[in-house]
């Protein structure tokens, strides 16, 4: 669910197919062909001005993803506290009674904002193309601990408070069950997480652990392409493989929404082509069937065709904002939005509905709707501020002394 920074390396050309790396990780232009390889070009100014174009896009912050990182959290958030099927239920923990009841239209909107996860994924892996590009694999490990793990702590803290001093809506867990959530990898052990939304961490992680093997051969058009190709192929056999430990670094449920967010973003930085369309096409495909199985199974809340409507809209969007339509969206506030979206998701849910079980008899179901999650985003804009910030500058300076340890160990004093 995580981004990184969205400002990569600057990149000259734009062609489809990159041309050779310099030591510094720029792109440079393909070798003129022979006259015996030469086929039928595009006019020679359209083709140097879609160049300058994707190579001017590839340089650029995309301030409107960071607009629909946050936009996608507050679906998430919505639904968790008034859109869920366990709260629809007569004498459900949170409100007490079945929320349609209680704001039957806030329940039909917010019943589809679980697919706020699943935008997530297509973000995430638009957003670590591009910020690991040109990067090395210390780079790439050290940015995604920075950037994962502060609040991560601080959410488990903030969550474990809340419910020791608010029990009775969410159990706690045992000590040692606890301290292993700190790794992160507390799915992996068969070991609950302290707040419910951390499930899909487990997924980032292993996108991540897959993408780290090309990042660490030098990310190129054609690797990233290959990836997504070889990547979707493992993931579509790995259910029917009956072989458990393929299907869990597959990540079937994940791989595609992931996948599509690397077609993406290559579009973004190369420009457009059938090959990529296709991509997505596949992911796109692929994906709906990922929404009615998650509806069948989990949700039970809202229905496949309003949900891949949505679906296929984001996607669009997405495909808009690569291929250079929200370029003259430069408004800084969104930068400050997106960097909200992270503690935003790790914080509210648990916390959340424990403070919407005490004050729900204390004022309007809406009103407080807006006041529990109005109070969540001052709190994640802090905990970036005053936790993300300082801790990940911390760990830096620490990682990068320990890798350059690391590096010089074997080199004679």
């Amino acid at each position: 669910m995580r981004g990184g920074d969205e400002r990569p390396p600057v990149s000259y050309g734009g062609s489809l197919i990159p041309g050779q790396r310099t030591p510094n990780g720029l792109q440079q232009p393909l070798p003129p062909l022979s006259v015996a390889d030469r086929s039928p070009q595009p006019p020679q100014k359209s083709t140097a001005a879609q160049k300058r174009a994707a190579g001017d896009r590839a340089g650029r912050r995309l301030y409107a993803i960071d607009g629909i990182r946050l936009f996608a959290a507050l679906m998430v958030a919505v639904h968790h506290y008034a859109g869920t099927n366990r709260m629809n239920h007569e004498n459900n923990r949170y409100w007490g009674r079945p929320v349609s009841e209680i704001m039957p239209t806030v329940f039909r909107f917010a019943s589809y904002g679980w697919i706020g996860v699943e935008i997530f994924f297509v973000i995430s892996g638009f957003v670590i193309c591009m910020s690991c590009w040109g990067r090395t694999p210390r780079q790439f490990f050290i940015s995604r601990v920075i950037r994962l793990y502060p609040a991560y702590w601080f959410a488990i803290v903030f969550t474990t408070l809340v419910l020791t001093v608010l029990p009775g809506v969410w159990g706690r867990l045992q000590p040692r069950e606890l301290l292993l959530n700190f790794t992160m990898l507390q799915t992996g052990s068969g070991v609950a997480n302290v707040d419910g939304v951390y499930w899909t961490l487990w997924s980032e992680l292993r996108f991540y652990l897959l993408f780290l093997l090309v990042v660490a051969t030098g990310l190129t058009y054609r690797k990233v392409v290959l990836f997504c190709c070889v990547w979707g192929a493992v993931a579509m056999l790995a259910p029917v493989s009956g072989f458990p430990l393929l299907e869990l670094v597959a990540n079937p449920d994940g791989a595609w929404f992931f996948i599509a967010g690397l077609a993406l973003y290559l579009m973004h930085r190369f420009g457009q082509d059938l090959l990529l369309w296709g991509i997505l096409g596949m992911a796109w495909l692929m994906g709906q069937r990922e929404l009615g199985s998650r509806i069948d199974e989990v949700e039970h809340v809202s229905s496949w065709r309003g949900s891949l409507v949505i679906f296929t809209v984001f996607l669009l969007v997405m495909a808009g904002i690569s291929l250079g339509m929200t370029d003259r969206v430069r408004w800084k506030w969104l930068v400050t939005a997106g960097t909200m979206t992270y503690p935003l998701y790790l914080m509210h849910y648990a916390a959340g509905t424990t403070l919407i079980n005490r004050l729900r008899d204390t004022m309007d179901a809406r009103l407080l709707l807006i006041v529990v999650i109005s109070g969540f985003l001052v709190l994640s804009y802090l905990v970036h501020r005053l936790v993300e910030r300082p801790v990940a500058r911390l760990m830096k300076k620490g990682l990068d002394s320990s890798f350059a340890r690391l590096r010089n160990a074997g080199n004679p004093a």
